[in-house]
């Protein structure tokens, strides 16, 4: 090999052009090592080195992080590749390339194939009630404080797809018990689709952007959706919960949460009591409107990630109750529908929600990949105390997630990334597999065996999970339970439990949504499905769509019932939260703003536990009266009023005229009104309004002018209502 090894010619490089550097300057370092010079220049603020072709290196300091590849080596230079000269080819041998270059091309892993657009953080439940006379649990005893993290998505887009879209919303809750992990794996709408998992891959095949063309992303105003749900009336009662107002929340701290299936709570002497989670957030329910959503879509598509990453940052943490409905067999067997049927739920009003504990999330990801990306709920998960029913779609659950993890994470050891492991003991003898990082040590890998003196881990049967001993028989048949038959009973009642307002906006979202549909036919079975919903509303669908004969009723299995009381729970308008914590104001100002009125509306909103939010025309350069730079969140072109939850206009006349020379300062206003926002203006700043086509003389609803320092405060009582929904829009 020597002979071989004989010293090689500098490769020589391309001639150089005329004009370009060359540096040969150098110098030691203390250890005697030679490197080449950098010039250090500065970069408003920052000083960084210059290398010989301009390109910018930062060097660590003596007593800094020294940058290593991933094997432990100090990286000499993160710029260049190694090349046979300044100008020549690219060599193989450069490891550090070819490492940087590997890992990024293996960066991304699998999409979930449903909720792969999430958001994640941490926190903590705390138990505030005793339930220990319906379950063993460890995480339900009085005072007990768990460790949870918490993932919300929506189902149907994919990871790039906008926070906006109408769809279900992911509430999954992971608790690190003393007992081991619980995955509370829900959603902010307490019913599903469908009623059996057989039917899981169909629906979100039928949802999911259509196979041919790839398009539309996240979201079911498609042909191919409709069409399947037109042939599914168990559908029909989410159908109406996902075309409210639930399904465009307004963050996810205004959202409820619900474990959707029927668990079983298990008492230590092995008593069993039916269980439905509900998450309540403490600062009450809110939606946007379908106009709003589209438009937060087009100005923050991350609108959702950064209101609860801004939220924890700000030490506003969110937080939720955590409820249980609570029955025995004697009410399920008298109950109007089955309880194992995932597209139905129990009124409050006849199991009310016994609040357990609350959530709290205080703190966000150190890394968004290795936390929310990597974060795996099993709905099997669960803990003694808490068991299952014969749910099918829960059942079908816990047999697709396990698979869908090991797909997604490429390993059955995901269990031991941390943001997956457990936090108590963990003894087993699993090994090996790719990424095993925590074998079990020693000689011996199996059970049963003699080694007592090794310290193996046993069965225990005392602490150790036991399934509720259900008697089960029957015969073997795929036969769906006739007690599954009513598919229209609920949604009456849902639809019915709305507000007017409410109902208008089912209204206008199944418009929307079948207005996009191709086929005449699938609209037309559409509405004959809606038909055994209510006349009214299939009528104004037909209204909107252009349609004037009705199509004949779809024939219902079982009549439906029209006598179910309403249930004020089910309405979002009907539980206002009577605050305006935790929300914001956009208050659109211009250079030479009242200082005095600034300050009122600042003071008045702190004092809710609101923000104020400065839009303005520029970032930099406003002052208020008293001469005070005023520090601008928005410009208005990027700062749209959708983006608050109520406005201000500071302006003073000349800002006013100023203003009026900008379309998206129009557009702030126009919006705001015609989405009955409540309006916070100063007299000066009437000439905006009237160009957006808003008469503030005539006093409209919902608007409150500056007259005098207990202004901010009436308006700031005003947001509490949230919207103004009698305003009268032209």
């Amino acid at each position: 090999m020597k002979k071989t090894a004989k010293k090689r010619a500098h490769a020589k490089s391309p001639s150089r052009k005329a004009g370009q550097p060359i540096s040969k300057a150098s110098k030691k370092n203390s250890s005697g090592r030679s490197f080449k010079q950098r010039k250090v220049v500065e970069h408003v603020g920052t000083d960084v080195a210059q290398g010989s072709g301009g390109e910018s290196h930062q060097m660590a300091e003596e007593s800094g992080k020294k940058l290593t590849t991933a094997h432990g080596m100090v990286v000499a230079d993160n710029q260049n590749t190694l090349t046979a000269g300044s100008r020549g080819p690219q060599l193989l041998e450069d490891f550090i390339l070819r490492e940087k270059i590997f890992r990024f091309d293996h960066e991304r892993i699998p999409e979930r194939v449903v909720h792969a657009r999430g958001y994640g953080a941490r926190g903590y439940f705390e138990v505030t009630d005793d339930l220990a006379d319906v379950s063993s649990a460890g995480v339900f005893q009085p005072g007990r404080k768990t460790d949870v993290f918490v993932r919300f998505s929506t189902v149907a887009g994919n990871k790039g797809s906008a926070d906006l879209a109408r769809d279900v919303r992911g509430f999954a809750v992971k608790f690190y018990t003393d007992e081991g992990n619980w995955d509370l794996v829900g959603n902010n709408i307490p019913v599903f689709f469908i009623q059996d998992a057989i039917k899981f891959p169909d629906l979100v095949h039928a949802a999911k952007a259509e196979p041919d063309r790839g398009f539309p992303q996240a979201q079911t105003a498609h042909d191919n959706f409709w069409d399947f749900i037109s042939l599914m009336p168990e559908a029909m009662h989410m159908v109406m919960w996902s075309m409210s107002d639930r399904g465009i929340p307004r963050s996810f701290r205004f959202m409820e949460g619900f474990g959707v299936h029927t668990f079983r709570l298990i008492t230590a002497a092995g008593k069993s009591t039916y269980v439905k989670f509900h998450w309540k957030p403490a600062l009450g329910l809110q939606s946007v409107t379908w106009n709003e959503a589209l438009k937060i879509n087009g100005a923050d598509p991350d609108y959702h990630r950064r209101d609860l990453w801004n939220a924890i940052e700000d030490g506003n943490f969110p937080e939720w109750t955590l409820g249980v409905q609570l029955f025995d067999d004697d009410f399920a067997d008298e109950f109007e529908f089955d309880v194992l049927d995932a597209t139905k739920l129990i009124p409050e009003e006849q199991v009310p929600v016994r609040t357990v504990g609350k959530m709290v999330l205080n703190s966000n990801v150190d890394n968004f990949f290795a936390e929310t990306e990597q974060v795996a709920f099993c709905t099997q998960n669960i803990v003694p105390g808490i068991d299952f029913t014969n749910d099918p779609l829960l059942q079908g659950r816990n047999f697709s997630y396990l698979d869908t993890q090991l797909k997604r994470l490429g390993s059955p050891n995901f269990t031991q990334i941390p943001v997956n492991a457990p936090r108590c003991p963990m003894a087993h003898l699993y090994q090996d597999g790719h990424m095993a990082t925590n074998n079990p040590t020693g000689r011996t890998n199996y059970e049963p065996n003699s080694r007592s003196e090794e310290g193996l881990p046993r069965e225990c049967p005392e602490v150790g999970f036991v399934s509720h001993p259900e008697e089960a028989e029957g015969r073997k048949e795929r036969v769906r339970s006739e007690t599954f038959a009513d598919h229209y009973s609920q949604a009456i009642q849902f639809y019915k439990s709305q507000t007017e307002t409410e109902q208008t906006h089912i209204v206008e979202a199944l418009v929307f949504e079948l207005s996009k549909v191709d086929d005449a036919a699938i609209r037309r079975r559409m509405l004959a499905s809606l038909l055994n919903v209510d006349d009214g509303l299939a009528k104004s669908v037909a209204s909107g769509l252009g349609i004037d004969s009705m199509p004949t009723k779809t024939r219902a299995v079982v009549k439906p019932r029209t006598d179910l009381a309403e249930s004020d729970a089910l309405s979002i308008l009907k539980n206002v939260p009577g605050t305006f914590d935790g929300r914001a104001i956009g208050a659109l100002i211009s250079s030479g703003v009242d200082a005095k009125a600034l300050k009122a509306l600042k003071r008045a909103a702190w004092k809710e536990g609101a923000q104020v939010k400065y839009v303005a025309l520029t970032r930099e350069g406003i002052v208020d009266s008293e001469g005070n730079s005023v520090k601008i969140d928005e410009k208005v072109n990027g700062g749209p009023s959708v983006l608050f939850d109520a406005i201000a206009v500071l302006a003073t006349d000349d800002g006013a005229e100023d203003l009026m020379t900008e379309p998206t300062a129009h557009d702030f206003v126009k919006d705001a009104h015609a989405h009955k926002k409540f309006v916070f203006h100063t007299r000066t700043a009437a000439p905006l309004f009237v160009a957006a086509g808003i008469d503030i003389g005539s006093s409209p609803a919902g608007y409150t002018e500056v007259r005098s320092a207990k202004s901010a405060s009436a308006f700031v009582e005003a947001c509490r209502a949230l919207r103004c929904w009698d305003r009268t829009l032209p």
